[in-house]
């Protein structure tokens, strides 16, 4: 992988570890509805922007149950459940947590395939199940009010990213931005009714909207487009490394800006976690291992 790759690469893990920042920011004020509606709806707006310049068309008639399901299941649901979970947990926890979404993956795929999961698969999953226990039951967050459904939902929503990832194997073939672009669009609609349920519960500042806004431009847009050129440029087994990277970046952002404590149990929690997703996925560096994206 060339320098200007691999600064590519670093860009994208920084920029999705972020996420979790943002809607850290953002959730207590906004509430999950409005902040996600914010994030789908400036995504949609700034990849069609994309889409005009480069004539990308989107085929609606031949692909729209596709972008449903893709929609729901890679954005709908999952952004709200983090969004949901991010006014009680911690960055660093919500970036961690969503790397479990390949072990899903890998479970969802077994059965869906009815195929026995491979012993490396199985120790991959309890080594992610151990980071997990050993971060949520050290980490003080765990002790808020309410905490306990927060880490539900957001393994939820890493359980759905799994789904998601299992149904792209087998669905039509579409061009990958097209999946981004056409799922954002109706991803907004379908998170529009939560509006009547989950109203903001603050007025947002000028700093708020700023989150809300790179949330949906620089944390979908454009990360969406760098994923791709890497996936075209490197292949998608390169590309992929950002499933490892992503946490560690989310735990330094929480640490840096949200002043979150980063103890032992929070190092060691990732690197289980993440050591087990490089198993679930079977990734080996050169050796065109496969990974599962969250």
């Amino acid at each position: 992988m060339s320098t200007a790759n691999l600064f590519r690469l670093v860009l994208l893990a920084a920029i999705w570890g972020a996420s979790y920042l943002f809607m850290r920011i953002a959730a207590p004020v906004l509430g999950p509805a409005v902040l996600i509606e914010y994030r789908v709806v400036f995504a949609a707006l700034f990849l069609a922007v994309i889409a005009l310049l480069t004539k990308k068309p989107l085929h609606w008639k031949r692909h729209w149950k596709h972008y449903v399901i893709l929609g729901f299941f890679n954005s709908a649901l999952p952004f709200l459940l983090f969004a949901w979970s991010a006014r009680t947990l911690s960055a660093s926890v919500l970036a961690v947590l969503n790397a479990t979404a390949p072990m899903w993956g890998a479970l969802i795929g077994a059965v869906w395939q009815r195929q026995m999961v491979s012993p490396r698969v199985l120790v991959g999953i309890a080594l992610g199940t151990a980071g997990v226990a050993l971060l949520v039951g050290f980490d003080h967050v765990s002790s808020r009010d309410g905490a306990g459904l927060a880490i539900a939902a957001a393994l939820f929503a890493s359980f759905n990213y799994g789904i998601a990832s299992t149904y792209a194997k087998a669905a039509p073939a579409v061009e990958p931005f097209a999946n981004a672009h056409g799922s954002m669009w109706t991803a907004a609609l379908m998170v529009l009714p939560s509006l009547l349920f989950f109203p903001a519960p603050g007025e947002p500042t000028t700093g708020i909207m700023a989150a809300a806004i790179a949330l949906g431009v620089l944390c979908s847009g454009v990360a969406y487009l760098l994923y791709y050129g890497l996936i075209r440029d490197v292949g998608a087994t390169s590309a992929l490394t950002v499933t490892f990277i992503s946490p560690l970046f989310g735990i330094l952002w929480g640490a840096l800006f949200l002043h979150e404590v980063v103890g032992w149990y929070t190092v060691a929690g990732a690197a289980i976690v993440i050591a087990g997703t490089v198993l679930v996925t079977g990734y080996r560096p050169g050796f065109g291992g496969k990974a599962n994206l969250a």
